[in-house]
């Protein structure tokens, strides 16, 4: 989990740290299940696409939603 962070800054994140703690929360998932995992590696992907930081959840809910 923490290998795929390296990669970001300090600001970014806290982005992802928050978008994904949003996302396990309103479907009651643990940040360390393998829900919370797969979250926080598509939401890395995302900010480094520059997906913008009002975007990230409800992109990282679209992607997650679909797979």
């Amino acid at each position: 989990m923490l290998l795929s962070l390296i990669s970001l800054n300090d600001d970014e994140i806290t982005i992802v740290t928050d978008a994904v703690r949003r996302w396990c929360c309103e479907r009651k998932f643990d940040i360390d299940s393998s829900e919370g995992r797969r979250a926080i590696t598509i939401a890395v992907d995302l900010v480094q696409l520059n997906t913008d930081r009002d975007r990230l959840l409800a992109e990282l809910s679209k992607q997650l939603d679909y797979q």
